[in-house]
């Protein structure tokens, strides 16, 4: 019998070339269309908190939604976004970032994460890590507490980790 990992791994497809040449996307539809995919990847990143009461669930534009509100719900915690520049109506935090294919910024609301809140970050995928750093440190500039970083699946032949510092980092399915 197939593992849970093997399950979800088994519906994500590869595209090659996806945003643009070179690049291997690692399409999620599968998942997200199956409820019972759906529902078992988000167990399983729920399952990352470790126990550990968590206040708020940040998510990273867009992918990275679709799995942290249902997350923050299974929790109890309330969800924070992370999105492009100029999508948060309020004050922010900006951190600029590489990715694979171009550079990007992230906005947090100023007041979205209080002083010593802990906090569980969520993200479809951890590639290069450029994304998720410059959330980490946009956390990190609210002096919320980082429990850990999740995320569905890591290509870990990018060493995107080693981007992310000592925040513990969990991950469904590794590529």
């Amino acid at each position: 019998m197939a593992t849970i990992s093997q399950l979800l791994s088994d519906n994500i497809r590869d595209v090659p070339d996806f945003p643009k040449p070179g690049i291997l996307f690692k399409d999620i539809s599968h998942v997200l269309s199956d409820p019972a995919l759906l529902r078992h990847s988000i167990n399983e990143l729920t399952a990352t908190s470790g126990g550990t009461k968590i206040d708020k669930v940040v998510g990273i534009d867009a992918r990275g939604f679709i799995f942290a509100a249902p997350v923050a719900l299974n929790l109890d915690a309330g969800f924070v976004p992370v999105r492009k520049k100029g999508k948060l109506p309020w004050e922010t935090h900006e951190m600029a970032y590489s990715l694979e294919y171009g550079e990007n910024v992230v906005e947090i609301h100023k007041d979205a994460i209080l002083p010593g809140e802990s906090v569980l970050l969520i993200d479809d995928l951890l590639a290069t890590g450029g994304t998720a750093a410059a959330a980490i440190k946009l956390i990190e500039q609210l002096e919320a507490n980082l429990v850990a970083a999740s995320f569905l699946i890591e290509l870990s032949d990018l060493n995107g980790r080693d981007l992310l510092g000592d925040v513990p980092i969990n991950v469904v399915i590794s590529y």
